[in-house]
This record gives structure tokens, C-alpha cells and sequence, in this order.
């Protein structure tokens, strides 16, 4: 018993599992937008059951598609699968459990968000061969997750609508351009390597302007859909808040120094995240 849990914390680590925060409270914006208020009990539990599958079986598949190029990157090589901490046979498993998860999620919440569910799956796996062939695996990743927000919009409402595809846009820019950052990492190693990247394509001058661009386009993003959905003005004060902590995140790289890079990619974003999805929540209440 004791060493099940302990191989289930080993993989919780592994994924990464408590940067969930990433993309749930995004979720959550999609469905309390949608709904126009606070969705049923039952809909916000399977949609982010649907989340939280979709996202543990796209880390364990990246960690285990990366398993060897991990094993030969200095910063990596002490991830669980290189380091022999857990077996690829049990990632595996993991991978299935999680994906039948989110199946399961899904055809609990529409027919729709079911028949969708193996595009969200095909951009998963897709992202994790992406560094191999092209430097734009960061706007993948950013579709990724823009699935997040556009898969409670339809768990809710049933249908596509341009609302969920613009805050769907407002996430793609946001998770591309801070990909961006956490991607300069491994700049010289991914050029030893082969791999693509904006990094590699641009340097580091040229991929922290690529990333500024992409949170330009994520704010106008935003403005966009506070426009479409007549939101009130808790929700543009929300817009205000990020443009601020978005500013602070790219100062702490200023000059190109990246001795801050994880200050700017962590906990910035993190606090973006859940600033967002609390002054829509404020925002749709006090209305």
C-alpha cells in the first residue's frame, strides 16, 4: 500500500499536478459565462474531472514521449521516468485511466463535448512531438489549453459560440507566450539537441519581444470579449489587474535577465489565472 502511494505522489509530481491552476480557473470563466451564473453542482464536477483528465494524461504523455530527450537535458534528467523513479509501463496506465477519465467527463456532460473530445486528445499527443519538427509547439500547447475554457462552454451550453472561441483565444495567447519564457530554459541545450523552438528560432531578445506580442494579443483578447458579452465593469477592472501583473511579469525580465524566470512564470501566472476567473465570477454576481 504504502509503495502505490508512494508511486502515485512520484507521478503527481512528475505531471506536475498542482499547476492545474493554470488552466481550471479558466474552466471555470468558460462555464460561468456560459451559464451566466453559477452552473450546477453536477456540471462543475464533470467538467473539471474533464479538465483534470485531460491535463494529467497530456503531462504523462509529454513526460513519457520526452522520457529520452529528458534523460539528456542537465534540468531534466532528474524527472521520474529518466531518473528510474516510475516505469513508462506505469505512466502508460496512468495515461489510459486519466484519458478514459475525460471520455467519461465528457459523455457525461452533452453529446457534443463527447464527439469534440478526440480533437482535444489528437492536440495533446500532437504537442508532444511538436519540438521535434516546428518552433510554434508553444501555440499548440496554447491550443491545448484553450480547450479548457471552450469545453465548459459547451459542457454548459451545448454549442460553439464565438464567446467561448474568444476566450479561447485570450488562453492560447496567454499559455504561448509564457511557454515562450519557460522555453528559454533550454535554449542551448534544444539547439544541441535539434529541437525547435521561438528560443531557438529568435533568441532570447527575439522570443521575449514573440512573448510580449502574444499577451498584447491575449489583453486586446479581452477587451474583445468584454465587449461581446457586455460584461460590466468588475470584469474591466479584472482586465486592468491582469494587464498590471502581466507588465510586473515581463519587468522582472527586463534586460534579458532570466534570473527571475521562474518568479515570472509561476507565480505570475498563476495569479493571473485565478484573478481572472474570480472578477468574472465578482463581475456576474454584482449584475
Amino acid at each position: 500500500m504504502t509503495d502505490i502511494v508512494s508511486k502515485i505522489s512520484i507521478f503527481l509530481e512528475m505531471i506536475k499536478f498542482s499547476h492545474t491552476i493554470f488552466a481550471l480557473p479558466f474552466a471555470l470563466t468558460g462555464a460561468l459565462l456560459a451559464a451566466g451564473g453559477v452552473p450546477s453542482i453536477r456540471q462543475t464536477l464533470w467538467i473539471v474531472l474533464a479538465m483534470v483528465g485531460a491535463r494529467t494524461a497530456a503531462m504523462a504523455m509529454n513526460r513519457l514521449i520526452d522520457a529520452e530527450i529528458d534523460a539528456r537535458n542537465p534540468r531534466t534528467a532528474v524527472r521520474a521516468i529518466p531518473a528510474g523513479l516510475i516505469g513508462k509501463g506505469l505512466t502508460l496506465f496512468f495515461i489510459v485511466a486519466a484519458t478514459a477519465l475525460m471520455m467519461l467527463a465528457a459523455q457525461m456532460l452533452n453529446p457534443l463535448c463527447l464527439k469534440l473530445s478526440p480533437i482535444a486528445l489528437f492536440f495533446l499527443v500532437l504537442y508532444s512531438y511538436c519540438k521535434r519538427f516546428t518552433a510554434l509547439a508553444h501555440v499548440v500547447l496554447g491550443i491545448c489549453l484553450a480547450a479548457a475554457p471552450i469545453g465548459a462552454w459547451v459542457a454548459i451550453r451545448g454549442t460553439v459560440d464565438m464567446a467561448a472561441l474568444v476566450l479561447g483565444g485570450v488562453v492560447l495567447f496567454w499559455v504561448a507566450g509564457f511557454d515562450i519564457l519557460y522555453a528559454l530554459q533550454d535554449l542551448e541545450f534544444d539547439r544541441s539537441a535539434g529541437l525547435h523552438s521561438i528560443p531557438v528560432l529568435l533568441g532570447v531578445k527575439g522570443s521575449l519581444l514573440a512573448a510580449r506580442l502574444f499577451h498584447l494579443i491575449m489583453i486586446a483578447l479581452l477587451f474583445t470579449l468584454f465587449m461581446l458579452m457586455h460584461l460590466g465593469t468588475v470584469f474591466l477592472i479584472g482586465i486592468f489587474v491582469t494587464i498590471a501583473m502581466l507588465l510586473y511579469e515581463h519587468w522582472l525580465l527586463k534586460d534579458e535577465d532570466l534570473k527571475k524566470l521562474d518568479a515570472a512564470f509561476f507565480n505570475m501566472n498563476g495569479y493571473i489565472s485565478v484573478a481572472i476567473v474570480l472578477f468574472t465570477a465578482a463581475d456576474i454576481f454584482t449584475r
